[in-house]
Parts: C-alpha cells; sequence; structure tokens
C-alpha cells in the first residue's frame, strides 16, 4: 500500500521526511510532524484543499477533535468552525482504500448528532460527498460542490 498514492484533490508540497520506510509530514496546523497513514494522507490534503481551493482560515480547522457518543470516546477529522466559533462544516475522511458506503453516512451522521454542523463532507481522497443539513425541516441534500468560506458580516 503506497501511503504518498495520489488523489483526486489538489496537490501540495508538504514537507515530507523518511526514516527506516517510516513517512512523516509537518501538519501546518497541529505544528508537529504526523506519521502519514493513508488516512492522515487525504486528511491533511483535504485540509489543503479547504485552505488553498476553498478559502477556509486555518485558524478556523480543527483535527481530530474528541467528543463522546452514547458515552463512548470519539474522533472527528476535520471540524471548521465560523468567526464567531459556530461549527459550520464537519469532514469524515477515511483511507482510499476505503470504500464509501452507507457505514461511512452513518458514521458521520452520528457524530452530526452531537456537533449540529450545517455542513458535512465524507472523503476517501478519490471520491468526495458533501451534504448540507436542513435541522429546520428536518431534512438533507447532496451537493456537487464544497462552498467557498463565506466571510459574514461578524455583528
Amino acid at each position: 500500500m503506497d501511503v504518498l498514492q495520489p488523489l483526486n484533490l489538489p496537490p501540495y508540497p508538504f514537507k515530507i521526511t523518511e526514516h527506516d520506510g517510516q513517512y512523516t509530514l509537518f501538519d501546518e496546523l497541529r505544528k508537529k510532524s504526523i506519521i502519514i497513514t493513508p488516512e492522515e494522507w487525504v486528511r491533511q490534503h483535504f485540509v489543503q484543499y479547504l485552505i488553498g481551493y476553498k478559502s477556509y482560515p486555518k485558524t478556523l480547522i480543527g483535527l481530530e477533535g474528541g467528543l463522546k457518543l452514547h458515552g463512548m470516546a470519539r474522533r472527528t477529522d476535520i471540524l471548521v468552525r465560523n468567526a464567531r466559533g459556530e461549527k459550520v462544516l464537519l469532514v469524515e475522511c477515511k483511507a482510499p482504500s476505503v470504500n464509501i458506503t452507507q457505514a461511512v453516512f452513518d458514521q458521520i451522521a452520528r457524530y452530526n448528532m452531537v456537533h449540529k454542523v450545517p455542513l458535512l463532507a465524507v472523503t476517501n481522497g478519490l471520491q468526495h460527498y458533501y451534504c448540507r443539513i436542513d435541522f429546520v425541516n428536518e431534512r438533507y441534500a447532496f451537493i456537487q460542490e464544497l462552498p467557498f468560506f463565506e466571510l459574514k458580516d461578524e455583528r
């Protein structure tokens, strides 16, 4: 399995080092070197896509945040907030070898029972799915593209 495989996301010039066959990269958000697993490779690329192509500010992106679900500790991959601190985007990342199935959508839906985020994304680096949640009408709709980050009047 090639942890550095090409993805269906824009390439990014990560600072990658290799030692005894193990690759690490410098995570710009966490400010430390991270071991590159296939899922981490996807997460890092998706973060750079959010920043470089969708204008999401680095300072509002959180990685691998904890949450409690039915008394169990869980971890979200990417959680983005707006300038007021409100959660606006929740992303679930999988390794490229993991198919995006109903189970993956169920997982992010369970996490969103806690977070209540209006925009969800699921990716394995090759396929990406985006969904808007309408909490008022208790509906959801898949959307073709992830919207750009909007810096609205924060008054």
